[in-house]
């Protein structure tokens, strides 16, 4: 418990005492409400406060508003017990509403330890410097020794470690970090001293739009919250001005029919009626649950960036994949080279993974791998890239075009279409076919299983859209248990393809897309969600998504969703409990049967239970699959 919270509960525990002391002392008359004005202040002196400030400020109706009226109309009255324990009891339930928001805001901001406090320099005396890493500008050698946090994401050029990210991505296996690799902030360094050189500023650091996303999160509601929040708004001074007309109009009717007006009965059933119509447990329980749930997802390295889009997870029933670093490593090995007629082996690789040195494609890093050297930049000139297609670089002097079957129709180039299964790159030099290169990728352990996840989750239908071959495309839909794919897709195509599934799906049923490259920012701006693959995905990708993986695992997405449902469940489960509860006692607090007491339960009684509901939204235990 926090320092307020432990004197919220110090307060409710004096006032109590005293009420119940007091409700055995034989005392009478202007003692009486002296005494019991003791309990009263203590426990209900910041509601009170709150109340008069709302009124002097035209804010009326309010829960605070509403506890003042009915507590200070029971006291007039004479029903001091009954004023105290009304004010207790909805104490009791805020400090509940207190612990359950603090739980589940543990669980969010345990992802701000992933802040971290300094970065070190070396010195040229050898010693280590700290700096705030605000300061760190990139290119900067930074210096990581063991138990301390990565501050900003490079690469490592000195040393070896193994990286815990579990802060990150939910896992507890820690992760290898070897010379040349990229290491992103956040991340904690386990055994080894590593020297990392930083790749950008901090304010651009994995760690810090982390910590952006979820500190933004709560600012974009679900439709169930806004429709509460409006709810409130309308139904507040409906039962304000309910309970006044119930407390005056009897009386006054039976006075002009020249019966006695018990004025005392209506008042204290109209002051029972404003208790029991507190709305808290719906306007607390709701955002309460939908926090828990971003809380939940957090833990388990799902970023989810408002509760709208968690709401629109569970009603999902299209889910549409990029192929390459969603479905597949990205990790692509050159398994067959094919020189053409005056060209050999080693020529044909030598000119396509220079072609490629200035891209940072996946396919351009295997081929660069499998010449062997690193090829040197300055043989390589007018490089240009064209998305969907391939590369054009001057390379020795010769106008060198390495890309798909499309790039060579483009420049008029006749290539050999039999190629077999694979990404397959074709080379051309001087506008002459020199030959192609098959590529394979390599399938997630995690795809097969994550497909036929969401399948079970009520997943009507998976596509996968990509740029590769029909026969890459094909042969992966059907190894990992695809509905539909779409091949040979440039970014625009994808757009297409998810636009026409966006007119053929019912209005109720929301479509997902999950990518992870730069030419997806578009296709997941689109989606009616987008999922990014966070811990390799660029940073466009990244910024467009509505869910944020961090750990690349697709069979994330399938507990995402168990999440969403569940949160979604308990939403719903809260209000129909809350307005069932209240309608009841409403309609019998008017007509005298429900006394304060049942009207404390009907408030209090239904807020604590609401908010004990809302909190098994944190519990993720049996929903994590992975």
């Amino acid at each position: 418990m926090s320092k307020k919270q432990k004197k919220m509960l110090y307060r409710i525990i004096i006032a109590a005492v005293l009420m119940i002391i007091l409700n055995f002392l034989p005392m009478d008359g202007y003692l009486r409400f002296g005494l019991y004005m003791l309990p009263y202040i203590v426990i209900g002196y910041d509601i009170l406060r709150k109340a008069a400030l709302g009124v002097l400020h035209g804010e009326l109706f309010d829960e605070n508003f509403l506890m003042a009226v009915a507590t200070v109309g029971a006291i007039i009255l004479g029903e001091y017990t009954e004023g105290v324990a009304v004010m207790l009891f909805y104490q009791i339930g805020e400090l509940f509403q207190a612990v359950a928001v603090g739980k589940s805001r543990r669980n969010i901001t345990a992802l701000m330890d992933i802040r971290p406090d300094y970065a070190n320099i070396e010195k040229e005396d050898g010693g280590l410097e700290r700096v705030e890493p605000d300061d760190v500008e990139p290119g900067t050698v930074i210096v990581v020794q063991p138990g301390e946090k990565i501050p900003i994401d490079g690469i490592v050029v000195e040393g070896s470690s193994t990286l815990n990210t579990s802060a990150l991505t939910g896992e507890s296996i820690p992760r290898e970090a070897l010379e040349g690799m990229e290491v992103i902030s956040g991340c904690i360094n386990m055994t080894g001293l590593l020297k990392i050189r930083t790749t950008r500023e901090f304010g651009e650091s994995t760690v810090s739009k982390i910590l952006d996303l979820v500190e933004n999160s709560s600012m974009k509601k679900s439709r169930s919250e806004n429709f509460i929040s409006r709810f409130a708004r309308y139904y507040t001074p409906a039962v304000c001005y309910g309970a006044l007309a119930l407390a005056v109009l009897p009386p006054v009717i039976s006075l002009m029919m020249g019966n006695p007006s018990n004025w005392s009965i209506w008042v204290i059933r109209a002051l029972t009626f404003l208790v029991i119509s507190c709305p808290c447990a719906l306007v607390i329980s709701i955002p309460l649950s939908f926090f828990g749930g971003i809380g939940a997802a957090s833990s388990c390295g799902i970023l989810v960036k408002g509760s709208n889009y968690l709401e629109a997870l569970s009603q999902t029933k299209y889910i549409v994949f990029d192929k390459t670093g969603t479905l597949t490593k990205g990790v692509f090995e050159v398994t067959e080279i094919h020189p053409a007629e005056g060209f050999d082996e080693r020529t044909l690789l030598y000119y396509a993974a220079y072609a490629e040195s200035y891209s940072n494609h996946p396919i351009s890093r295997s081929l660069k791998e499998a010449y062997g050297d690193e090829p040197d930049r300055s043989l390589v000139g007018n490089f240009e890239e064209t998305g969907g297609f391939g590369v054009i670089a001057a390379v020795s002097g010769a106008n060198v075009a390495a890309g798909n079957a499309r790039l060579m129709r483009k420049m008029n180039i006749n290539y050999q279409a039999d190629t077999g299964i694979g990404t397959v790159i074709h080379v051309a030099v001087d506008n002459k076919y020199a030959g192609f290169i098959l590529i394979s990728d390599v399938d997630k352990e995690q795809s097969r299983d994550a497909i036929a996840a969401l399948k079970a989750a009520g997943i009507k239908k998976t596509v996968m859209l990509t740029g590769d071959s029909r026969e890459v495309a094909e042969a992966a839909a059907d190894r990992l248990g695809i509905d539909e794919v779409h091949s040979e897709l440039l970014p625009a195509g994808k757009v297409e393809q998810v636009e026409r599934l966006l007119k053929e799906k019912k209005p109720s049923d929301k479509l997902a897309f999950v990518g992870d490259g730069i030419n997806d920012a578009p296709v997941l701006s689109r989606a009616d969600i987008g999922i990014a693959m966070g811990a390799l995905g660029s940073d466009a990708a990244i910024e467009a998504a509505d869910i944020v993986l961090m750990d690349d695992s697709p069979e994330k997405i399938a507990l995402a969703m168990r999440i969403s449902r569940k949160c979604l469940r308990i939403v719903y489960e809260n209000i129909i409990f809350a307005l069932a509860v209240k309608a009841i006692c409403l309609l019998l607090g008017a007509v005298g049967i429900a006394n304060m007491w049942i009207a404390i339960f009907a408030d209090v009684g239904v807020m604590v239970l609401a908010v004990l509901n809302a909190i098994r939204c944190l519990n993720v235990k049996k929903l994590h699959i992975i």
